[in-house]
């Protein structure tokens, strides 16, 4: 098997270290996704729904942190034929301070959620001068980037990925209160419990 071939999470994501904080379980980590999938794919959903289910779906799938998914170009993504029956679909992902690559399967419900996805993405950058960005992942609105003005449809950084899942946390606390654990800040506890599902299925 060669370092494109198809691999589980683990095989590029999960380091023996122990995080410091308890990941959640996977029951937990599943609701998440199905709370975002199906959300995203509402009716006049916000974009920023959009992008952080594919976020998190593309975590599920690849174990990847979040430097490697601000690496995915959409050249990256193989959907399949775009009038076709959604079916499994690929990734290349560069992991790691080594930008190893690997290519991952996708399940099919990700592979509906990509396609559109990409519609929203091209909106996005509409506006922008020039061609559209490669990066699969854009800002969503106008935000301030350490003082700076970055406009939506530009390729988005790690604190914006950081602050997207965090506002998601915040609304969904406060939305379910005491009918649910809270979910927790910081998403590395939600993709530690892919990654350590991944591991013990080995």
């Amino acid at each position: 098997m060669t370092s494109t071939d198809a691999t589980s999470p683990t095989a590029r994501a999960g380091e023996p270290g122990r995080y410091p904080r308890p990941p959640v379980s996977l029951e937990e980590a599943e609701w998440v996704w199905r709370e975002l999938s199906t959300e995203a794919m509402r009716p006049g959903a916000k974009p920023e729904a959009a992008r952080l289910a594919v976020i998190t779906g593309l975590v599920r799938a690849t174990g990847s942190r979040y430097g490697d998914l601000l690496r995915v170009r959409v050249e990256d993504i193989d959907l399949g034929p775009a009038r076709a029956k959604a079916s499994e679909g690929s990734v290349l992902v560069r992991h790691g301070k080594h930008r190893t690559p690997h290519r991952h399967l996708l399940p099919a419900d990700l592979v509906v959620l990509l396609r559109h996805w990409m519609v929203v993405r091209e909106e996005l950058a509409s506006e922008l001068e020039g061609s559209v960005p490669r990066a699969l992942l854009l800002t969503v609105h106008h935000t301030h980037d350490n003082g700076t003005t970055v406009s939506s449809g530009l390729p988005i950084t790690r604190q914006g990925l950081v602050l997207s899942w965090r506002r998601f946390v915040h609304r969904t606390n406060a939305r379910y209160g005491a009918l649910r654990p809270p979910l927790p800040t910081r998403f590395e506890q939600v993709r530690r419990a892919w990654v350590d599902a991944a591991r013990e299925d080995r």
